[in-house]
């Protein structure tokens, strides 16, 4: 029996449960030609229609093959038949020689991300379906994923400055091709889906893939569900137990972890050190253990984790972050847009009259100052953000000090590359 075409309502029935759209969505749809994320296309440029919205299409052009340039073009024209708005964002420069599919899905969701903000469109839709779902858990099962990994792909994904919703993982891909044939849409073949070099291609080619696919997205629904419980347990946590300091050092209450699973408080742990200490790769699970033990067992010791420091200060623990990782002093001149430390944002206006180097206040050189805000721990002066230029420290913000006759600073806030919370993982 052939499959039914997915419809129009069943797609509205799905981000109506992943929910978080405005009343008149704005949407973007990732479409790289092939048949799924084309079905994706027409069906949510339809819902945002009905909706009083809109939904653009953006296309990726990698460069990686000769006529990837005008796979691109041919799209957009399919695109534009149709009067779907659209954009070609192409990955320009030059190329990795080993690991290139990784390189190429980091650089596609950059530029689709940077598609969205320059639309100023919060939602980024994208075709994964069930078979990507199924591939997905078996291959984090053969690598030996642990249960958040076994859950598979989560309906929601954070992306800088915008969301990644995937509805279709419940889909099958055949009703997808169905719906495609019943429009009568051309669209791409990725050679590389049935090339054996590559494992999610071994994996559809192999028929037990097919007959056992139930019982692996059972499992996988499984997994989501109890990994939903899990986060939702550290949320709580959180809420309780830490304060986040804008200056970007953390507080912890020790009695709140004391009374908490350890699993929980090992993840929270995890994610409190990434935060402060802007790390690019999670603390490894045995690490988090003996460090949730030590401070259960002795709150009153200093311990180091993840390029942090756990102080205890006050019945509470201070994290901190340590000096020896953090990145060297930076000059910001007027104009300047960057990212120091992977937590400060800083922004330093065009029109402003000289620059200043940022740095943390250890690495000025300086005399600590006086002490005019009470709420800074006398711990943390040494990590705060600090300017300085050649007549010495101009300026530490959280602490209230700025040097008389200093001109208009930069902008800072902390916005570390790794939140304390995110997205919770979702299901649909």
């Amino acid at each position: 029996m052939s499959a039914a075409p997915l419809t129009l309502a069943e797609l509205a029935a799905a981000l109506a449960t992943i929910g978080g759209f405005e009343a008149r969505p704005l949407v973007a749809v990732a479409v790289s030609g092939g048949p799924d994320s084309l079905v994706l296309m027409l069906l949510a440029e339809r819902w945002a229609r009905d909706c009083g919205g809109q939904a653009w299409g953006l296309i990726v052009d990698h460069g990686l093959r000769p006529d990837s340039a005008e796979e691109a073009r041919r799209v957009a024209g399919w695109l534009a038949a149709r009067a779907i708005p659209h954009e070609i964002l192409a990955w320009t420069g030059d190329k990795p020689e080993s690991g290139i599919q990784e390189a190429a899905r980091d650089a596609r969701y950059r530029l689709l991300a940077e598609g969205c903000r320059a639309l100023g469109v919060l939602h980024l839709l994208t075709a994964h379906h069930r078979e990507d779902q199924a591939e997905t858990h078996l291959i984090r099962r053969r690598a030996g994923s642990g249960g958040d990994g076994l859950a598979g792909m989560s309906a929601v994904r954070e992306l800088p400055g915008c969301r990644l919703v995937r509805p279709l993982l419940s889909v099958p891909r055949a009703r997808l091709a169905a719906l495609l044939a019943a429009e009568g849409q051309p669209y791409l073949s990725d050679p590389s889906n049935l090339n054996p070099v590559f494992e999610r291609a071994r994996l559809r080619l192999q028929p037990a893939f097919v007959a056992g696919i139930d019982q692996v997205l059972a499992d996988t629904h499984a997994h989501g569900q109890a990994r939903i419980e899990r986060e939702r347990a550290l949320d709580r946590l959180i809420g309780r137990a830490v304060v986040l300091h804008p200056a970007g050092f953390g507080a912890l209450d020790p009695a709140s972890i004391a009374s908490t699973d350890a699993e929980t408080v090992e993840r929270l742990l995890g994610r409190l050190a990434a935060v402060v200490g802007g790390a690019r790769y999670p603390a490894r699970r045995a690490r988090l253990a003996r460090l949730a033990a030590a401070l259960t067992a002795q709150p009153d010791r200093a311990r180091t984790l993840g390029g942090c420091r756990f102080v205890p200060w006050r019945r509470h623990i201070l994290v901190l972050r340590e000096l020896a990782g953090t990145s060297a002093p930076v000059r910001v001149e007027p104009g300047a847009k960057l990212v120091w430390d992977r937590r400060f944002r800083v922004v330093h206006a065009a029109t402003a009259a000289r620059g200043f180097t940022l740095g943390c206040l250890a690495q000025s050189g300086a005399a600590m100052p006086e002490h005019p805000n009470r709420d800074v721990p006398r711990l943390a002066y040494p990590m705060l953000p600090a300017w300085w230029d050649e007549e010495g420290l101009a300026a530490v913000p959280v602490l209230g000090y700025r040097r008389t006759g200093v001109g208009v600073l930069p902008q800072l806030s902390f916005r570390p590359a790794n939140p304390l919370t995110r997205a919770g993982f979702a299901v649909v």
